[in-house]
């Protein structure tokens, strides 16, 4: 209920969250991500004649301010920046630059924004804040949810939103992928491994090792890593800002259904998000167009702050090119503004796969199949590995990895025509058209060439 979440949820927790966004080093980590300020800044900017022009803005959880100074050069009539922390009175010295007799800094934004200092929850604001015509915020974390500001966003959305206006992000996207990491699972395990020693200093602290390994594979590992860890293509879970409602975001289940591109070990699941800011055609001025800005955290993207996040496996699976890996992860709220993540997930063979219900999937877990596996991780608990620098010039191959690829997608990888015609001599050249494994053979394989093909 709201009256519970405003006074009990929200208004009382965790002072050292807003502590740390007071701190002007913490948001300049925010501003020198030039993905994250340059897609605001684009969303912001290039919808000021279709959205913002003329219009009534909110700016939640405004930090420095600088979502609030886009809206203003975009043509705002007025913003309302939202500000629990004490960057509040920093944004002050800021407006009054703007209006000084001498020395003036920024003058457009003098008496173009109101700062609130207060959390958007707080009862009293209904009654100092109008509705207003777009809400923009940046309440993104670690994974989209983590830190929980979603809710205030979505808050703010229900009770000062004028009906039919924007939401800046439009959306969300959780992209969850079946990840090889060996390096860093041993990298885990040996930080593990430091509480078995039977004489630290002459004390056995093998007591301790259960814990730890509970604590380190508990944790998800923030920092960014290669794409080329990623042995299936990503299961997504939407958020729509403009509908997505508060019981939504306090728990939700992510279905998963990857097919494996590689045979190898999988170590765990790899997590990213996307944001789009495509504002409703119901928020714009009449005979106008949305301007659709899209940004993506994806490990084939710039980094960004938020970079991606590893979630490793206890015991990590074997599987097969091919095979299907079911389950369901649930993402639940937790008090300290984050989320426990607990994964069930089994691989299956292709045709196994498709026979098996759900019914079937639950007596696989309860029976602890050998190709199962369950996780709790805490996202609040996040550790960092920055030793991802960025991908070599030359690529490596998935075998770099103890990643493999099935025979016949292997030998197709030369299959292709040479890019440049034969210029050598007169004798005719045919070109591999394909290669295709025989079914139940691990050695024959039909090449095809054109108009004829042969079996070898």
């Amino acid at each position: 209920h709201g009256s519970k979440r405003e006074d009990d949820e929200v208004l009382h927790r965790d002072p050292s969250y807003f502590q740390y966004y007071s701190q002007l080093q913490h948001q300049q980590n925010m501003l020198q991500d030039h993905v994250r300020t340059s897609a605001y800044h684009s969303a912001i900017t290039f919808n000021g004649p279709s959205l913002f022009r003329d219009r009534l803005v909110m700016d939640v959880g405004a930090g420095s301010g600088i979502l609030s100074f886009f809206a203003v050069q975009a043509g705002s009539k007025h913003v309302y920046a939202v500000e629990a922390s004490g960057m509040a009175k920093k944004m002050e010295v800021m407006l009054k630059s703007a209006k000084g007799t001498s020395g003036v800094r920024n003058a457009y934004l003098a008496d173009r924004i109101t700062i609130v200092s207060s959390k958007i929850e707080e009862p009293s604001l209904t009654n100092r804040v109008p509705q207003v015509d777009a809400i923009i915020s940046e309440p993104i974390g670690v994974l989209l949810v983590h830190e929980r500001m979603l809710e205030s966003f979505v808050y703010a959305r229900d009770k000062f939103l004028r009906p039919g206006g924007a939401m800046l992000p439009s959306a969300g996207t959780i992209h969850l992928a079946p990840l090889s990491d060996a390096a860093l699972w041993n990298e885990t395990i040996t930080k593990a491994r430091f509480w078995q020693q039977e004489s630290f200093y002459g004390v056995d602290v093998n007591p301790y090792f259960a814990p730890a390994f509970d604590e380190y594979f508990s944790s998800p590992v923030v920092g960014c890593f290669s794409p080329t860890t990623l042995m299936g293509d990503s299961a997504i879970h939407e958020v729509d800002f403009h509908t997505v409602t508060m019981a939504d975001l306090k728990e939700f289940v992510i279905p998963i259904e990857w097919s494996i591109k590689y045979t190898g070990v999988m170590h765990g699941v790899a997590g990213w998000f996307d944001l789009a800011f495509v504002p409703p055609m119901s928020s714009l001025h009449p005979g106008t167009a949305p301007s659709a800005v899209y940004m993506s955290t994806s490990p084939q993207s710039p980094a960004t702050h938020w970079q991606q996040v590893r979630m490793l496996f206890k015991q990590p699976l074997a599987v097969n090119a091919g095979q299907v890996i079911r389950g369901a992860i649930l993402m639940k709220v937790n008090d300290q503004r984050s989320y426990d993540i607990s994964a069930k997930l089994v691989a299956l063979d292709y045709d196994e796969s498709a026979q098996t219900s759900d019914d079937a999937l639950v007596r696989l877990f309860e029976s602890k199949n050998s190709r199962a596996r369950t996780a709790l991780w805490y996202l609040h608990e996040q550790i960092y590995n920055y030793s991802y620098t960025g991908e070599p010039i030359d690529v490596p191959r998935p075998e770099a990895a103890n990643m493999y690829l099935p025979v016949d997608q292997l030998l197709a990888e030369s299959a292709a025509p040479a890019a440049l015609p034969y210029q050598g001599g007169n004798a005719d050249a045919t070109a591999i058209a394909s290669v295709q494994g025989i079914p139940n053979s691990m050695t024959d394989f039909v090449i095809k060439t054109g108009p004829s093909s042969m079996q070898i």
